[in-house]
């Protein structure tokens, strides 16, 4: 049994600490007994009941209540209420649906400003609309019965997750293309990941390249501190100045892992045309540029077909579907450019941004990493 100590704190049973643990952390357990939970082991740990109260967002008398009945008659006393006099309460399941269905529309369909309910806004709903419903024995709901109801269907209206909608019609034969692409480049490796073609004669070059913009230029306005004995981390200033953007493109070749680059302050089609000259410039002249790619307008300009056609037979375009960018293969290294390099780098400068750019990328090309495409190739027959 507990004790009062200090601030009035508890001291679980073992048995009594096991099972309110798991309660504690339980998804589908009833909120008031989650919190009961949370309520005794932050007690026991030593909390005061300011401090409780403050952080499951109840009155401190609340706490005091549960550690008090949990001192003077144990675990099952505290967790549950002892039953009232009087009719009880109930809501039926006509009642229930009722409110489930409210809660499956947006606010502002019902002629309210938020996007998204809360369970305090929607109580106010209930309870203003339930007469005109005829479910006037809601209209003293709590916000917390209503939580309940709808966790018990499993509806959190409070709450969003995104998807991707698929827009293109042609998402699965475009796929089909990319897949079959990869599994051309495959057949290039041997087992042990060795090329087996002559990359001295003529051949088909894939290249998978897209574009990394809005890559931001931040200046520290006071300098980094070092880390030292006392505070073991970096220390930087929260303040700091925007110096502008610029914007990566980037190709991969996927024969041999390197990565050509071209750093531009915008990623129009010029600067696309730019970048297709580089590739025609480093590869020799009796190779094939395939590049797999997505759809943007600068892709399919105007001003990109008059380079193409002047160009013809040098280039051949494998378009990703819309809303498949992850099919293209360099937004893994851009993954991990973002991670490695990106993450927190401070420069003085717009052109130091750039310089930076093109040494992390020659860096990387000292000992390139080929990257292969496994999803559905062994579904894929050429």
């Amino acid at each position: 049994m507990g004790r009062n100590k200090k601030y009035g704190n508890i001291i679980l049973k073992p048995e009594d600490r096991e099972q309110l643990e798991k309660l504690a952390k339980s998804q589908t357990a009833e909120y008031r007994k989650v919190q009961r939970a949370k309520i005794l082991l932050m007690s026991a740990d030593g909390m005061p009941n300011s401090e409780i109260a403050s952080s499951i967002g109840v009155h401190r008398n609340t706490v005091a209540t549960f550690v008090t009945k949990y001192i003077a008659a144990g675990l099952d006393y505290a967790m549950n209420d002892l039953a009232r006099t009087g009719k009880p309460g109930s809501i039926s399941d006509e009642e229930k649906v009722w409110i489930t269905n409210i809660a499956c529309t947006k606010p502002k369909d019902n002629g309210l400003s938020e996007e998204l309910w809360t369970y305090r806004s929607l109580r106010k709903y209930i309870q203003t609309h339930c007469g005109d419903a005829g479910y006037q024995g809601l209209s003293k709901i709590s916000h917390n019965t209503v939580r309940m109801i709808l966790e018990g269907n499993e509806i959190k209206p409070n709450k969003m997750t995104y998807y991707l909608e698929r827009k293109d019609p042609d998402f699965e034969s475009k796929m089909q293309d990319v897949l079959v692409v990869y599994k051309q480049v495959s057949l290039c490796f041997d087992g042990n990941g060795n090329l087996t073609i002559p990359m001295d004669e003529p051949k088909k070059v894939t290249v998978s390249y897209d574009e990394k913009p809005g890559i931001q230029a931040l200046k520290n306005i006071a300098p980094d501190l070092p880390p030292t004995p006392e505070h073991g981390m970096v220390a930087r200033d929260y303040e700091y100045k925007r110096l502008g953007t610029l914007s990566l493109l980037a190709g991969m070749d996927l024969l041999t892992g390197e990565i050509v680059p071209l750093v531009s302050s915008t990623h129009k089609s010029s600067d696309f045309i730019v970048f297709l000259r580089k590739l025609d410039e480093k590869y020799p002249a009796q190779d094939t540029i395939r590049l797999v790619l997505d759809n943007h307008s600068a892709h399919t300009s105007k001003e990109t077909q008059k380079y193409l056609a002047a160009r013809q037979g040098r280039f051949e375009f494998v378009f990703t579907p819309k809303h498949g960018s992850w099919l293209n293969l360099i937004e893994s290294f851009f993954g991990k450019m973002a991670k490695q390099f990106l993450k927190g780098i401070r420069v003085e400068s717009r052109e130091e941004l750039e310089e930076r750019i093109y040494q992390y990328i020659a860096e990387i090309n000292e000992e390139p990493v080929v990257y292969h495409w496994t999803y559905k190739m062994d579904e894929i027959s050429i």
